[in-house]
C-alpha cells in the first residue's frame, strides 16, 4: 500500500492567520503515527513568492516524511527554487521526476510568470512525455501540477484553471501506466477524470472556494484547513480521503 498525504495553496504571507492554518494541517501530518510514503504540495505555497516566506515554508514542511514541491501561480520560480530546493534562484520551469520506494511523481509547472491561469508549456510537456517513456510500469506514476485542467463549475477558479488541455491529454494517451492526476489551486476538494484518468483536486489550507450554490462568500475564510489521503492498495486501486481539521 502506497498512501500519499495532499495538502495545497498554503498561501504563506508571514501573517498570524495563515501560519497557524499550515501549523494545524503540518503539525497534524506530523504526528500521524504512519506510515506516510510522501508528503504532496501542490502550489501557492507562498503567497508573495518572498525569500521570507519560503524560508518559514521550510520550516513548517520539515516533515518525517519525503514532501514533494511544485510550484503555483502565486509562487515565484527563482525564490522557490532557492528556498525549497537549494538551488540557483533561476527562472526555468520548475520540472522534476521524484522516485520513492513505492511511486513516481512527475512533478510538472504549469505556472504562467505574472498570469493567475495556467498552461503546460511545450518543454514542460516533452519533459511529461519523456518521463513517462522512462518508467517500464514497475512502480504507479502520478502526474502532478498546480492548476486542474478542467472546469469545476466555480467561476472565480474556472477562469485561472489550466488551458491548452488537449495536449496533455495527447501526452498522457501514449502511457496507460499513469495512475491519477493530482492538483491544487481550486481551494476546494474535488473528484473527476481527465483523458480517462482520475483527477484528484486537494482542498486549500488558506482557504476554500464553495460552490455557486451553496449561497456564501466567493472565498471562504472560516472554514477549517483541510487535506487529501490518496491510498493506492496493492491491486492499485486508488481511494482518496479527505479530511477537513475543525
Amino acid at each position: 500500500m502506497t498512501v500519499i498525504a495532499h495538502v495545497s495553496d498554503l498561501h504563506l504571507d508571514l501573517g498570524e492567520r495563515a501560519t497557524e492554518r499550515a501549523r494545524k494541517v503540518l503539525d497534524y501530518l506530523r504526528e500521524l503515527p504512519g506510515p506516510v510514503d510522501a508528503v504532496l504540495v501542490s502550489g501557492d505555497i507562498a503567497d508573495h513568492g518572498t525569500d521570507e516566506e519560503y524560508a518559514q515554508a521550510r520550516e513548517l514542511l520539515d516533515l518525517p516524511w519525503p514532501v514533494l514541491v511544485l510550484p503555483g501561480n502565486h509562487d515565484r520560480r527563482g525564490p522557490f527554487r532557492a528556498g525549497l530546493l537549494d538551488g540557483k534562484p533561476e527562472d526555468e520551469e520548475l520540472n522534476r521526476v521524484v522516485r520513492t520506494p513505492g511511486a513516481v511523481f512527475v512533478l510538472c509547472d504549469s505556472t504562467v510568470p505574472g498570469k493567475d491561469e495556467g498552461v503546460l508549456s511545450d518543454a514542460t510537456l516533452r519533459r511529461l512525455d519523456d518521463a513517462l517513456a522512462a518508467e517500464d510500469g514497475a512502480l504507479p506514476v502520478f502526474v502532478c501540477f498546480h492548476h486542474p485542467p478542467v472546469d469545476l463549475h466555480t467561476p472565480h477558479v474556472d477562469r485561472v484553471r489550466q488551458f491548452g488541455e488537449d495536449r496533455l491529454a495527447e501526452v498522457l494517451g501514449r502511457h496507460p501506466h499513469v495512475v491519477a492526476l493530482l492538483c491544487g489551486h481550486a481551494h476546494a476538494a474535488a473528484a473527476s477524470t481527465f483523458a480517462g484518468l482520475p483527477l484528484l483536486v486537494a482542498p486549500g489550507v488558506a482557504s476554500t472556494v464553495p460552490l455557486p450554490l451553496e449561497g456564501r462568500p466567493v472565498v471562504d475564510f472560516e472554514s477549517a484547513p483541510a487535506l487529501a489521503f490518496h491510498v493506492l492498495g496493492g491491486d492499485r486501486r486508488l481511494v482518496t480521503h479527505y479530511r477537513a481539521l475543525g
